[in-house]
Formats: C-alpha cells, structure tokens, sequence
C-alpha cells in the first residue's frame, strides 16, 4: 500500500524558511514524478513545485509564485521528497501536500506570520 507521509510545517515569520519532507513508502518512487501541492482556506488546491526524470536528468517545475524561493528535491536511497522554501510570505501559508499519481499525503500545516 502506497503511503506519502508529509512533516516539516509549522510556524514561521515572514522572511523565513522552512523545509518540507514527505517520506515514501510501498514501492519505490526513484522513477515517479513526485510534487507538491497546498491549498489555502477558502482556495483550491494548486500546483508548487514538481520533480521528475527525463532522458536528460531530473526536471524540476515551479509555480511562478514561488520560483526563485522554493526548492525541490529528491533522496531517492530514502524515497523522500524535500521542499525547501525560503523567503516566506503571509500568502504562503496553507496546508501543504505531497503528490505522486494518484496517491496524496495527508498535509503539513504551514503558517507565515506577518
């Protein structure tokens, strides 16, 4: 049974960072497009950042409001999934998700205080 468990949220003021994991588990995922969604209150889901392989290497996609800030990457020996996000901002905060197909994680909060 496929499992995508997220930690790594919480509290932090504007301007400061945090970082996401989401741990993999049931098969392997080295081959699987994995990304990151959140969803605001009152908002739908959206699309952050997503990793996947091409015949070049990995391919990395970001939601323009968040390129330059956030950062995704991948362990695949730990079949974790990390998202590093720096300069945080109040609009940031939602609960964020990890995806891969049709399988979702539960969510890690998120909060950027002003």
């Amino acid at each position: 049974q496929v499992q995508l468990v997220e930690s790594g949220g919480g509290l932090v003021q504007a301007g400061g960072s945090l970082r996401l994991s989401c741990a993999a588990s049931g098969r392997s995922f080295s081959t699987y497009a994995m990304n990151w969604f959140r969803q605001a209150p009152g908002k739908e889901r959206e699309f952050v950042a997503g990793i996947s392989w091409t015949w070049s290497g990995a391919r990395t996609d970001y939601a323009d409001s968040v390129k330059g800030r956030f950062t995704i990457s991948r362990d695949n020996a730990k079949n974790t999934v990390y998202l590093q996000m720096n300069s945080l901002k109040p609009e940031d905060t939602a609960v964020y998700y990890c995806n891969t197909g049709s399988h979702w994680g539960q969510g890690t909060q998120v909060t950027v205080s002003s």
